[in-house]
């Protein structure tokens, strides 16, 4: 049993170093699947999602080796498996994009059903639509998905996404940068990370164009050959220690950072009372005033990311009036409130609208995390609350932040790792 405990209501001050961005490394490292040779990838984030991707390709025969901390070289060329093993995919979301880069390089694929977060049904149905308009077969059974090309290689055609899916545009590219022919992916999404797989495969020998807005062709390649490429940061991770700031007070700067992904978030921050200055690669940001209400809607990019969602309501749990919240892409993402009640927060749920009451303090309780970001939130609040919070579930945590508990500990906050009752590990900070 692994928890955090937080002693709130410190300031924050000085620098945080942001990662790679775990959305693009997900999909990125799948993606070596179709390499004829080596990849090196570097600013890769040491999270617990991307130490179990590579882990998958390894059991399916991948070489794999560790150069430095954020450097990795992997050599897909000797795989000739395509079967992916179910205890290992369970772990992560991010597993079905082993399905187009497989479909891709065989021509045929295994893998379990996605496993990661759950916010209610999160199905795959544009994936699959994306796949059979390829020419491949797809059914279910036995505990896996199971695709296979009808001719052994996929073919370019003509894909519309019924709505804006992430998962989709990017497991679709990748099943169709080795097709025969060319590939129009209409209605694409256009985050960031899409944009950060196209980079990818082209600087290996893939041709994708339009990454970044709504419509990308891809026209497929013979062979992909070796390179080396960076991760760009994550958007995410930079957001929440943003919001962290501004739920805790102080002023921080936050490096490594591309200020053109943020500025959705910066925006909403900007609107409540808090300073954000951009520079080339990095934003500071600063709070010492009241923060105010806001209404803020999820969308697609380049709207306000559905990743930041509960870590602005944990901002909007203690600023100055009502705010309301609007979901506008996952379902049953609020299961955290409950967790915020625990604090003191007064929050009305309806559907995918939050309403949310600012109160003047939080408290702190004993909370667990459900997911991911909700378990971030959760830490932002306990950064703002009165008192002492302790956080359980941290795995969710630990999926997708590298070195949390030592980022927030180098700029002032009280939180360690509790690793079993009265056994207490300091966070090693530098």
């Amino acid at each position: 049993m692994t928890k955090y405990v937080i002693h709130g209501g410190k300031p924050l001050s000085g620098e945080i170093e942001i990662s790679g961005a775990k959305n693009a490394a997900v999909a990125i490292i799948p993606a070596a699947l179709l390499v004829d040779g080596v990849c090196r990838i570097e600013n890769i984030p040491q999270i617990s999602d991307v130490t179990s991707i590579l882990n998958i390709l390894q059991d399916l025969g991948a070489d794999v080796r560790t150069v430095n901390r954020t450097t990795v070289d992997v050599d897909c060329s000797h795989i000739r498996n395509a079967k992916v093993p179910e205890e290992l995919a369970r772990k992560i979301r991010a597993s079905y994009y082993l399905i187009g880069a497989l479909l891709g390089r065989f021509g045929c694929a295994e893998v379990p059903p996605p496993g990661g977060c759950d916010f209610g049904g999160r199905p795959i149905d544009q994936h699959i639509k994306g796949f059979v308009a390829m020419g491949a077969g797809v059914e279910v059974g036995g505990g896996y998905i199971h695709a296979r090309a009808k001719n052994g290689r996929m073919q370019g055609t003509q894909v519309y996404l019924d709505i804006v899916s992430v998962g989709a545009t990017m497991n679709i590219m990748l099943a169709a940068v080795l097709a025969d022919g060319m590939t129009v992916i209409e209605n694409a999404a256009k985050e960031p990370h899409v944009v950060d797989l196209a980079n990818f495969l082209n600087s290996m020998g893939a041709d994708i164009m339009g990454a970044g807005t709504d419509v990308i062709k891809i026209r497929g390649v013979q062979r992909l050959s070796g390179g080396v490429y960076s991760i760009i940061p994550d958007q995410i991770e930079a957001g929440t220690y943003m919001a962290a700031v501004a739920a805790a007070g102080g002023e921080v700067l936050i490096r490594n950072v591309i200020p053109k992904h943020l500025e959705c978030i910066t925006a909403k921050l900007l609107e409540m009372g808090v300073e954000v200055e951009e520079q080339d690669d990095a934003v500071l940001v600063r709070r010492s005033g009241p923060l105010t209400r806001t209404n803020v809607k999820t969308l697609p990019y380049p709207g306000f990311p559905t990743d930041m969602q509960p870590q602005i309501a944990a901002i909007l749990c203690i600023a100055e009036g009502t705010s309301v919240l609007t979901e506008g892409v996952w379902d049953n993402r609020y299961r955290y409130v409950d967790e915020f009640r625990r604090m003191g927060a007064q929050i009305q749920v309806d559907g995918k609208i939050a309403v949310i009451e600012g109160v003047q303090r939080l408290t702190g309780a004993r909370i667990q995390a459900c997911d991911l970001r909700a378990g971030a939130a959760m830490v932002i609040a306990g950064l703002a609350a009165c008192g002492t919070t302790e956080i359980g579930c941290v795995h969710h945590i630990e999926r997708g932040y590298e070195d949390i508990v030592r980022k927030l500990s180098g700029v002032g906050a009280d939180i360690r790792v509790v690793v079993t009752p009265g056994e207490e590990k300091q966070a090693q900070v530098g």
